[in-house]
């Protein structure tokens, strides 16, 4: 937050908290070993990238061992598709997905078919939520993956990810979930959803830009996508971010401290909100389910206006339409468009995405600036 700017835009990315960056700055500036060195520097450095495994693994209930530490969410998204294709028995070349999946796992899914795998898509229900009954009839014993987000990016929606793992094993199939947006917003553990693989977004839960790590269930038959020499067990090559690393440790730390009452206080705020913006505005439209939904997230749907010129006349809120915007043309996001949302109501949606800063006077404000914004276009 600023003094003349509300930030409601946390699902896009969040600042890195303080005690993040303070753990951070000795490993950018005298403990800048290499890891793989056999001095104090570089064990130094090494010692660092373990407690930081650690860290992230207790957020998540894994083993250390079982956490790779990637560049980010994509990347660990695409070591996850790819390197599971890789690995998988030739009776095997399909994978099953749902309709509203982050571009990180879309496009490699769109890689693998071009290369001669068959990709199933299953549809979610006008609440957000996937279609379980057609994800059952969708598996069968030529399926590799099932791949599928936990927390829903726009919407909020949170999967049925255990069902799934459940479904998909009965298979003989691996199951992998994008939990990018759900990691330090909810209670994630790996055993209770029984995934095989899951990735986190370093940027979506206070720490830095350009670090992740992906979970991989020990006995998981995985090739590596990228070459070179044996760092994260040897599917992950490369010198390691050791400063990114220890910020993912130390957010995932920071996180986990407290991290029921903080769901509570953002679903409270949320719903506040909710509750204002549908007072100001009698014909808006919540997207975000009212259950199993991330605690911060309320997608909105405003009638009779674009959202982003609603954010062009709210210059004192940042935060997110519904929308994808591609050389300067607005289109509905396909998440949107697979709740069954007319195109043109479409473009009235607002993503507004809270976090550990949002205060209720943020939420007062907020609500009052968005609200004006709103009737000044409309009268």
């Amino acid at each position: 937050m600023t003094d003349d700017v509300i930030y409601l835009d946390h699902n896009a990315t969040t600042p890195v908290a303080e005690q993040v960056l303070a753990a951070m700055l000795p490993y950018l500036t005298q403990a800048f070993g290499n890891p793989s060195s056999p001095h104090s520097l570089g064990r130094r450095a090494a010692e660092a990238v373990e407690v930081a495994r650690e860290q992230v693994a207790a957020l998540i209930g894994a083993q250390p061992p079982e956490m790779v530490f990637t560049s980010g969410g994509t990347e660990a998204n695409n070591l996850a598709l790819r390197g599971v294709a890789a690995a998988a028995p030739p009776d095997r070349r399909r994978m099953v997905t749902s309709a509203v999946e982050h571009p990180a796992v879309v496009q490699p899914l769109a890689h693998l078919a071009a290369h001669g795998w068959d990709v199933t898509t299953v549809p979610v229900t006008t609440g957000g939520h996937l279609d379980v009954p057609e994800l059952r009839a969708a598996m069968g014993s030529d399926v590799a993956l099932a791949t599928v987000m936990l927390a829903q990016n726009e919407t909020g929606a949170l999967m049925p990810v255990a069902e799934v793992a459940a479904i998909a094993h009965a298979a003989g199939a691996l199951v992998h979930t994008d939990a990018a947006q759900a990691v330090g917003k909810i209670v994630v553990d790996v055993d209770a959803l029984g995934v095989d693989l899951l990735s986190i977004a370093g940027h979506k839960l206070y720490a830095p830009k350009g670090v992740g790590a992906l979970f991989v269930r020990t006995g998981t038959p995985l090739t590596p996508v990228l070459r070179g020499a044996g760092q994260e067990h040897g599917l992950r090559p490369g010198t390691e971010n050791v400063a990114g690393i220890v910020g993912l440790g130390a957010a995932c730390a920071l996180v986990r401290e407290g991290l029921v009452v903080e769901l509570a206080r953002t679903a409270a705020l949320r719903d506040d909100l909710w509750r204002r913006l549908l007072s100001a505005i009698p014909g808006a439209v919540r997207l975000t389910p009212i259950r199993d939904a991330l605690p911060n997230t309320l997608l909105v749907m405003l009638p009779d206006v674009a959202g982003w010129d609603v954010l062009d006349a709210c210059p004192s809120v940042a935060t997110a339409t519904g929308s994808a915007c591609h050389s300067g043309v607005h289109t509905p996001s396909s998440a949107v468009l697979a709740l069954g949302v007319d195109p043109s109501a479409a473009r009235g949606t607002l993503r507004l995405s809270l976090g550990r800063g949002t205060t209720q006077q943020h939420i007062d404000a907020a609500a009052r600036a968005l609200s004006a914004a709103y009737n000044g276009l409309v009268a």
